[in-house]
Parts: structure tokens; sequence; C-alpha cells
């Protein structure tokens, strides 16, 4: 990872309200911590139904996931979305035994990473880019996200 200190423009959209969504300031400091470089980034959350929709629409895959990436620009200022589905990220947080603050940092963290170009379609990325989200995760106080 590079060291210094990264830009990041982010807004933030809260499509689908729940009680323990996470707040603006949480996302920020989840999103700089993956920062490689400067970028400018827009993090939605959405309800099942537009998370569903934008997974069927881009993905082709019917079924509602956590979190998509939208990478716009790879090389820096990176550019790109993040789109966070609060149900789904909820229940696997549950389903997980994490915390649902815990699961969503871990998401943006790895949502960051993707809009970077990391990514894990083979056994070799999935490794690397599971290593820097276990560093990351640890430098922000949370435990490895892979320890189920």
């Amino acid at each position: 990872m590079k060291a210094g200190r990264q830009k990041l423009s982010l807004a933030v959209q809260y499509a689908f309200r729940q009680a323990d969504e996470p707040t603006r300031a949480q996302i920020r400091t989840w999103a700089s911590s993956a920062l490689e470089g400067d970028a400018e980034v827009t993090v939605r959350l959405v309800d099942e139904e537009e998370g569903r929709r934008l997974n069927r629409e881009f993905r082709a895959k019917d079924y509602a996931t956590n979190v998509l990436s939208f990478v716009y620009q790879q090389e820096f200022p990176c550019q790109g979305d993040l789109v966070l589905c609060v149900p789904v990220v909820n229940r696997e947080a549950v389903e997980q035994g994490k915390s649902v603050e815990a699961h969503y940092a871990h998401l943006v963290v790895h949502g960051m990473l993707h809009l970077q170009g990391y990514d894990h379609e083979n056994e070799s990325d999935a490794l690397a880019m599971e290593a820097v989200e276990t560093h990351i995760m640890c430098k922000l106080g949370y435990t490895d996200p892979y320890l189920v």
C-alpha cells in the first residue's frame, strides 16, 4: 500500500434508512483507510429491491448482494460508486456472528479496494486482497473479517 496522505472526495447517499446504519463519518474513515491514491467515490445504501435490480442489470445475477463496486476510472484519482444493500449486510452480520459495524467497515474497505483494481477472481488474487483487507481492518481496530 502506498504511504502518504490521499485525498478522498466522498458522497454518501441513504436511499434506505435503518437504525444501525453507519454514519457518514464512519464511512469516510473506512473508505480513507483503504486508499492508495486520491479518489472520488459515492457510497449509496439501498434496500433489497434496488440492490437486486442493480445486481441483475450489471452482473446478470438475480439477487441482492452485500456490496457492488462500479469503477469509472481506476487510475488515480480513481472514481467509482459503492452500493451497500442494508438488509443483506445486516442479515450477513448476524449469520456470521459479527457486529453490523464491523461488517459495514469490511465491505466498504473491500469495495474501495475493488475500485483501485484489486479482485478475487482467482485464488492468488483472492489471498492477496484478503491479506490487505485483514491488515486494514486490524489497523481500524476490528478483527480479521475472514475468521468466522
